[in-house]
């Protein structure tokens, strides 16, 4: 790929300059937390495959799948497999709409999303979770990282760019059959972020999301 044409797909998930590093840090943040090839894997918000490449290429023929909003992004995506040849690992990548019209046949051990929750408004957070609990499997694991602390929204592209408490997310989660925990922030598990303040590296959380056991619902 021509380096401008690079660096235009390459701006359409957020910095340029720290594509390759966030790029790593997505296929070892989920072999460190236990992903295996032969697990599947479901990449909600996977932009232009940056982290989605990795992980189609280590997982088993088949066990990925990349959903996206922007069809701009999806488009980009499909053109980045094609450039890299992992076509053969037939993963599939989908433009979401409407997640609940979204079936896949199964669940998922495993549901990432990077850098999305924190784009979402309330409403599409809800819907989000409803997705969720509805995919991942009772023994299957839900990652994401968002912006803890009180500082005032803003944007990034179209979208929102939110921070939120955790006890927001816990009782968010709760309301949808999920189990929130934090479990550090995104600098423990080797994450560079454009700025090197403590406050915004300590504000970027990595939440674990579990069901609930089913005798648990109805009593958050």
């Amino acid at each position: 790929m021509r380096a401008p044409e690079s660096a235009r797909r390459h701006a359409l998930v957020g910095p340029g300059e720290l594509w390759e590093s966030k790029r790593k840090f997505q296929k070892d943040f989920l072999l460190r937390l236990g992903l295996q090839p032969h697990h599947r894997l479901l990449d909600f918000g996977c932009g232009t495959l940056r982290g989605g490449l990795p992980l189609i290429e280590y997982l088993d023929e088949g066990n990925y799948v990349g959903l996206d909003v922007r069809t701009e992004t999806m488009r980009e995506a499909c053109l980045e497999l094609e450039e890299s040849g992992l076509a053969r690992k037939r993963p599939t990548i989908i433009h979401a709409g409407d997640l609940s019209l979204l079936s896949f046949g199964h669940r998922f051990e495993f549901i990432w999303a990077f850098s999305v929750l924190i784009h979402l408004d309330d409403s599409d957070l809800a819907r989000t979770l409803n997705f969720v609990a509805r995919n991942l499997l009772p023994d299957g694991a839900f990652f994401a990282n968002v912006n803890v602390g009180s500082r005032t929204d803003g944007r990034w592209r179209e979208f929102p760019l939110v921070w939120r408490s955790h006890e927001f997310y816990k009782r968010a989660y709760a309301q949808h059959g999920l189990d929130s925990t934090d479990i550090g922030a995104l600098r423990e598990y080797g994450h560079t972020a454009r700025t090197a303040g403590e406050e915004d590296q300590l504000s970027q959380r990595m939440l674990q999301g579990r069901l609930l056991p089913i005798e648990s619902l109805g009593n958050p």
